[in-house]
């Protein structure tokens, strides 16, 4: 499995906008094949999105689809900052 983290800072006055965009978009996003957890996190203007994909092919796919191709055209100018993202496996966890 591959856990997302895909940190973006948004302009202050933008940040209803993205906001409103997540939520038309997060059950699209959730339905990719492959997909098997989203969330959002906030600190003030700084979001975080945390999703869990099967492998990275899974990924791949919603990175090269149209909802991907259709959601970033929307969110990226809303930025203040570019955005970051990390793939990352778990390396230790305790129950």
């Amino acid at each position: 499995m591959i856990r997302r983290l895909v940190k973006m800072t948004f302009q202050p006055d933008k940040v209803e906008t993205f906001l409103e965009l997540f939520e038309e978009s997060k059950h699209k996003i959730r339905a990719m094949p492959g997909c098997l957890h989203l969330e959002l996190w906030r600190h003030d203007t700084i979001f975080f999105t945390y999703s869990i994909w099967e492998d990275e092919r899974a990924l791949d796919h919603y990175r090269f689809s149209d909802v991907f191709k259709t959601v970033w055209a929307k969110t990226k100018p809303l930025f203040a900052e570019k955005a970051q993202a990390w793939s990352l496996q778990v390396q230790s966890q305790a129950d």
